[in-house]
């Protein structure tokens, strides 16, 4: 029998409702079948994250992971980033279910995140490395665009700044001013969209692999906000230090870079606020002060 763990069960049901009751309930059985479909030898207890349960299997003698998640606007673009990195700075793609998003992986060391680096400054060295070639490549056809994307979150900015108080709705208003102005470039490159240090896996093909994205097509400045977020609190000159490593590793103009980073900023507030949060997240708020306020 599979097992579902409790904390899947109870995150599906808060962010998908009745559609990720009925995902839960119907994971077992799907489960089951992918494992005899592709003829996978379970090999150890179940695994998952936020919205996907992960099993460690074996195929052919080859350790993977078998990757069952609910097919929405979020996951779907998974698998089409992973076959255009091809393992480059990423794990790869050994075989994928259109119809349910099921997907088979390389497996990495799930015990070894990048986040438990014993040198921070190491880790958003090897983040940088990384995410310079994972952006390097043009997107796909067929990803979601940032300029959707950026065009929503703008629209949707002066109905989220009423339920705030006036400092974090100052904020709000100034991040959507920085991405009006970058709006009409908005990019093409190939985003990971979600590259945190626990999203970053240690491996043996190479030292660590990227896991876990949410494609979308877009300018890197985009990815950067969750390299500044992790890792401690966000200390002005700690922040200032990775932006300008993270904009040199992969070549950004830092203006850019940081009109997309408020950007980022402005995502996660309007989410906030749609969770119902009374107000911005305070690390989030300091780093965008720090960004709004350099002038060079």
């Amino acid at each position: 029998m599979i097992h579902v763990p409790e904390e899947l069960a109870a995150s599906q049901a808060k962010y998908n409702g009745e559609a990720g009751r009925a995902f839960i309930a119907g994971l077992p059985a799907r489960a089951e079948a992918f494992l005899d479909r592709w003829d996978l030898h379970l090999t150890g207890p179940s695994m998952h994250g936020v919205a996907s349960l992960v099993l460690p299997v074996r195929k052919d003698g080859t350790p993977a992971v078998l990757k069952l998640q609910l097919l929405d606007e979020e996951s779907e673009g998974e698998p089409t980033g992973l076959r255009a990195w091809a393992g480059n700075g990423s794990v790869r793609l050994l075989d994928h279910d259109p119809e349910t998003g099921t997907m088979l992986l390389e497996r990495a060391d799930e015990t070894r995140h990048l986040s438990t680096h014993p040198d921070p400054r190491e880790a958003v060295d090897v983040l940088a490395g990384l995410l310079a070639r994972l952006t390097a490549l043009p997107a796909p056809p067929g990803l979601r665009t940032l300029a959707d994307i950026a065009a929503a979150m703008l629209a949707d900015t002066p109905r989220a700044a009423e339920r705030l108080g006036a400092d974090d709705a100052r904020l709000l208003k100034d991040c959507a001013a920085a991405v009006r102005e970058v709006l009409p470039e908005p990019g093409d490159r190939l985003l990971h969209w979600d590259l945190h240090y626990d999203n970053i896996l240690a491996a043996e093909r190479e030292p660590w692999l990227a896991i876990d994205p949410k494609p979308l097509a877009g300018d890197p400045g985009f990815d950067l906000l969750p390299a500044l977020t992790d890792l401690g609190d966000p200390d002005p000159a700690e922040t200032l230090w990775r932006f300008d490593l993270l904009t040199e590793r992969l070549g950004l103009d830092r203006a850019r870079a940081r009109a997309w980073t408020l950007g980022r900023v402005l995502q996660n507030g309007l989410w906030d606020v749609e969770d119902g949060e009374p107000a911005l997240d305070e690390d989030q708020v300091s780093i965008a002060r720090t960004l709004l306020s350099r002038t060079a």
